[in-house]
């Protein structure tokens, strides 16, 4: 699958959780809690040491066990990261921050590149490095749904995916899809401290479930 390929699939989703922890068992029941509650699109967090070793064995169980499983990066700062994701099997790449050398390796590869964008100029500027998809981040401080929306008044052709502080709560979500949004990211509101501590994944698939029922009918 291309990067097109891969914007459809987000768009048609809504919604992708995202997440890490060192503990690989946490991490598969975590990707199978929301991929048995309708999101199949999971955006692995690199954070801490040798991250991407298990970002690979993520990738090599979720081919044997999710089928259709399409699992991402975020938290991507720089090329030389950026590559090695890529090379591990990463479908798409997600930024807190705006890097053209990324840019430039996504795009040789036709890899989806997300960059974080806070203003209107550097959602125009990331465009033209060839984003399809723009992650405004962090979404409520940057403006909120109400910068969504006024943004996409003069520029609709934007794809624009609100993440931090994203509720898996109708209110909430209604607030973003109302303003635009292409799509959500939602990380610690939907795959709480609370889930993780009491191994309760039956429940984090619960709210996956409720959350994808919501923004259908949002669209619908």
């Amino acid at each position: 699958m291309n990067r097109l390929d891969i914007t459809l699939k987000i768009r048609e989703s809504g919604a992708i959780p995202l997440y890490y922890n060192p503990d690989p068992d946490i991490m598969k029941e975590v990707i199978r809690a929301c991929y048995r509650g309708g999101m199949k699109i999971f955006e692995f967090t690199n954070r801490g040491e040798m991250a991407h070793e298990l970002f690979a064995q993520l990738i090599r169980w979720g081919r044997k066990e999710l089928p259709d499983l399409i699992l991402g990066v975020g938290t991507v700062v720089d090329a030389g990261t950026c590559s090695l994701y890529i090379q591990l099997g990463a479908k798409f790449i997600v930024s807190p921050l705006l890097n053209e050398d990324m840019a430039k390796v996504c795009n040789r590869r036709k890899v989806l590149w997300v960059p974080g964008c806070a203003t209107a100029s550097e959602i125009g500027r990331a465009e033209e490095l060839g984003a399809e998809l723009v992650k405004l981040f962090p979404g409520p401080t940057v403006g909120g749904a109400r910068f969504l929306k006024a943004y996409l008044g003069p520029c609709p052709w934007s794809n624009i995916m609100p993440s931090g502080g994203v509720s898996p709560n109708h209110d909430n979500l209604k607030e973003w899809f109302d303003a635009g949004a292409f799509c959500v990211g939602m990380g610690s509101q939907l795959i709480t401290r609370e889930i993780i501590s009491n191994g309760d994944y039956r429940q984090l698939e619960e709210t996956a479930r409720k959350s994808m029922d919501i923004i259908k009918k949002l669209r619908a």
